[in-house]
């Protein structure tokens, strides 16, 4: 089995965009791999240190996006953009000096990584969408009506506690008691979820969820809140060569994942048995090995 916790170097450093300092880590000294978060409202801690085991064969790179987690100091939500995102994205791939690759992106990340490869398609050379986020707002509805058929009782939950002071005033405990609900049904060995959960704030205070709450809402509005959002047909007129790793049990409805990977000419899906929305940390060895296969060897 994979190792979860490689003994490997790791490097942290922040790259100068315009307007902020984006926070980097690198684990790895192999062939260069991206990571990039989901939320979009978290930062790349809650993928660690499972994702780590990419390390060896990858040099992997995770990076808080702007205005959340390390690289949140000096951003208002109105500095962040889908532009902003991408164009961040870009700079981060010219100061490794790479003219191509490889993005793996985990559930909104994973929107992000297809927006790139859609506008940029010449700069990627592997595409993983991880438990990916619907990639249009046809999706997203279809997302939220199996949501409420299959989680009402938690949706009830979490709106009650949205609406409380606590939760406005971006309280920790009430963050943790709000995704604890959200996630109950993300993975399928009830420990994971606390888990997940207790990664999700580290490095956030109060001040920075809602910030990073406003930037999230922001990017849902310029994404999948549009009407006629749809990044599956633009990546699919790009065609890169992608690969679509889907959990079983996701909160995610297939469907979603399969209207990527058909849409997609070099596209493949992969759906993990006995998995939820975290599949790096369901079944690391199974993830490791799809994405080293998918990489390295294709």
């Amino acid at each position: 089995m994979a190792r979860l916790i490689p003994q490997q170097p790791v490097s942290e450093r922040f790259l100068t965009v315009p307007g902020a300092q984006v926070y980097v880590r690198e684990v790895g000294t192999g062939s260069p791999l991206f990571a990039l978060h989901g939320g979009p409202d978290f930062n790349h801690n809650y993928l660690l240190p499972e994702l780590d085991v990419l390390a060896p064969p990858f040099r992997v790179i995770y990076y808080d996006q702007r205005g959340r987690g390390k690289s949140s100091e000096g951003v208002s939500p109105s500095d962040v953009s889908l532009d902003s995102e991408l164009d961040d994205l870009d700079r981060l791939r010219q100061s490794i000096g790479l003219e191509k690759m490889a993005l793996l992106g985990h559930s909104f990340g994973a929107l992000l990584a297809m927006e790139y490869a859609a506008r940029l398609p010449h700069r990627v050379s592997h595409l993983i969408l991880m438990n990916t986020a619907p990639g249009s707002h046809v999706d997203l509805v279809r997302f939220r009506e199996h949501r409420e058929a299959h989680a009402a009782a938690n949706l009830q939950h979490m709106r009650r506690i949205a609406a409380s002071p606590a939760f406005a005033a971006g309280d920790i405990e009430a963050e943790r008691e709000y995704y604890m609900a959200h996630f109950s049904a993300a993975v399928r060995r009830a420990e994971q979820v606390g888990t997940i959960v207790g990664r999700l704030r580290t490095h956030f205070a109060s001040a920075d969820i809602l910030k990073a709450r406003a930037i999230e809402q922001r990017l849902y509005e310029q994404t999948w809140l549009d009407p006629g959002y749809d990044v599956v047909a633009r990546l699919a007129r790009a065609s890169p060569r992608t690969l679509v790793i889907h959990g079983e049990h996701d909160l995610i409805p297939k469907q979603c994942a399969e209207n990527i990977a058909a849409a997609v000419a070099n596209a493949r899906l992969e759906v993990l048995e006995g998995c939820g929305h975290f599949a790096y940390l369901e079944d690391p060895a199974r993830v490791h090995a799809l994405i080293t296969s998918f990489v390295l060897q294709a």
